[in-house]
């Protein structure tokens, strides 16, 4: 399959980073749904027809985080790939929700790189999975 029969989900509340990023993936073929919220992807991906091979998400945002958006988003798409994106430190990345392994892209990248990681995730990287979260947590 080529890029152009994959759609990836960009989320960033950085509208400039969001119009790069899917600048990019456009340019290397992707079709690219855009979201500047959390709240706004998931209502995105509900009404959305066809697959979506990747949820490229920011970590940091307002009102809910990526991995939020992620956990979320795996709950109604468990086939959907994730890949975080964001300019905080690895410390700051897991407080907000990212796990050691989950891959992640530090800003800033250039499109060649953002092309390059986004086809290794669709084409060898598992679904997004997390464990079940207690009530409360």
């Amino acid at each position: 399959m080529s890029p152009g029969d994959k759609t990836v989900l960009v989320v960033d509340d950085e509208p400039a980073v969001l119009s790069t990023v899917r600048d990019g993936l456009t340019a290397h073929g992707y079709r690219v749904l855009e979201a500047l919220d959390g709240a706004t992807a998931l209502g995105i991906a509900e009404s959305h027809q066809g697959p979506i091979a990747l949820l490229l998400v920011d970590v940091v945002m307002p009102g809910l985080s990526g991995p939020e958006v992620a956990t979320r988003l795996h709950s109604t798409r468990p086939d959907t790939k994730v890949l975080f994106m964001s300019g905080f430190s690895t410390e700051v990345t897991v407080v907000h929700g990212v796990s050691p392994g989950d891959p992640l892209l530090v800003k800033p990248f250039s499109l060649e790189t953002l092309g390059r990681k986004v086809k290794e995730i669709v084409e060898h990287r598992s679904p997004f999975a997390r464990p079940p979260q207690p009530p409360g947590r």
